[in-house]
């Protein structure tokens, strides 16, 4: 089974690892001097107190890979819009795109009906090319929530989990969902396959659109997010707020507000992605993760004033960082990268 992993970085890194042990044709795309050093050492995953070594393909040029069975996209959020084009030679007939970014997926709103506007949405895929690229018919959806980082070029450490939900945005149970949940399992992860993805998704962005930015605005890990009684009640009015915009739009969330805390608070002193990001002098998925819900809300009508403050600080400190590293923010609408995640 050849599988691709676009977007080597943390999260890739780890399933790359974990794929190429469970007997799978596996190619990772990434790029820079993380790339290099996987292309030089394999992928080293330091999980368990052991380290890991997966020998696989590494490129930055996807076209080197042909049709893929698999493409499973673990690129930052905020990347995936521009490097859509690239994806192109991974597609056969019968290609399978697993979206494992965080934040929302192309497909999230596609067939909703009522608002098109749904389809159009900045934080997503504003000009559809994604939707015309990757096709919403080759889409599995899939929920990384596993905690990981890349510590060093070509090493991830595992901090926690190894439960990956997959689902068809139909809710069927079909073949190639089944064969993708015995691949990840074989890859000794968690794989529950889901009829309801999208509501797996929007639980993962509930805890995302608050806890990330906080810790890029406080540099705080995320046990003392949630354990803080003041952050915690900032990410407690946020996360209602979210609530109340996916109950417009018929999503359901199977745990209340502070039973995700408490998931969260129980990870550990872990560091978000987007503090990660930061501190690495990268780009932030604030779009992705905080101004797509603003933007529901807009549409919805739901009002959403704590989050609309920590989007505004969260932006603001994306200028301020952007200018350290001596060149000018792009701002929210634009396309963040051209390559492969780190």
């Amino acid at each position: 089974m050849k599988v691709c992993i676009f977007g080597a970085g943390a999260i890739g890194g780890f399933l790359g690892v974990k794929l190429a042990a469970a007997g799978a044709d596996v190619s990772l795309v990434a790029r820079g001097a993380h790339l290099d050093a996987m292309r030089a050492n394999g992928v080293r995953l330091l999980i368990a107190g052991e380290e890991q070594v997966a020998r696989v393909r590494c490129t930055g040029d996807p076209a080197e890979l042909g049709p893929q069975d698999y493409v499973i996209i673990t690129l930052k959020a905020q990347q995936v819009f521009a490097a859509t084009a690239s994806m192109a030679p991974l597609l056969g007939p019968d290609t399978c795109v697993v979206t494992a970014s965080n934040g929302l997926p192309y497909w999230y709103f596609a067939g909703v009906t009522g608002n098109p506007a749904l389809s159009r949405l900045r934080g997503i895929d504003p000009d559809g090319i994604q939707a015309r690229v990757l096709g919403c018919e080759r889409a599995v959806g899939c929920v990384a929530l596993p905690a990981a980082e890349v510590v060093a070029p070509g090493v991830v450490r595992h901090d926690h989990g190894r439960r990956f939900p997959i689902g068809e945005p139909s809710g069927d149970h079909t073949q190639r969902v089944q064969k993708l949940h015995d691949l990840l399992v074989a890859g000794g992860l968690e794989a529950p396959i889901r009829d309801d993805i999208r509501d797996e998704i929007w639980l993962k962005l509930w805890g995302n659109l608050c806890l990330n930015p906080i810790s890029a605005l406080t540099h705080a890990t995320l046990d003392v997010i949630a354990s803080d009684p003041a952050t915690r009640a900032l990410c407690r009015a946020m996360m209602l707020e979210a609530q109340a915009i996916g109950e417009r739009l018929g999503l359901h969330l199977r745990v209340d507000v502070e039973r995700r805390l408490d998931a969260a608070a129980a990870v550990g002193a872990h560091k978000m992605s987007m503090l990660q990001d930061l501190e690495r002098g990268r780009d932030m998925e604030i779009e992705p993760l905080v101004g797509v819900v603003q933007e529901l809300g807009l549409l919805t009508r739901v009002p959403t004033p704590s989050l609309d403050v920590v989007l505004a600080l969260i932006r603001q400190r994306a200028v301020a960082a952007a200018a350290t590293r001596g060149r000018p923010d792009r701002g929210p609408t634009a396309a963040r990268s051209t390559a492969a995640a780190h």
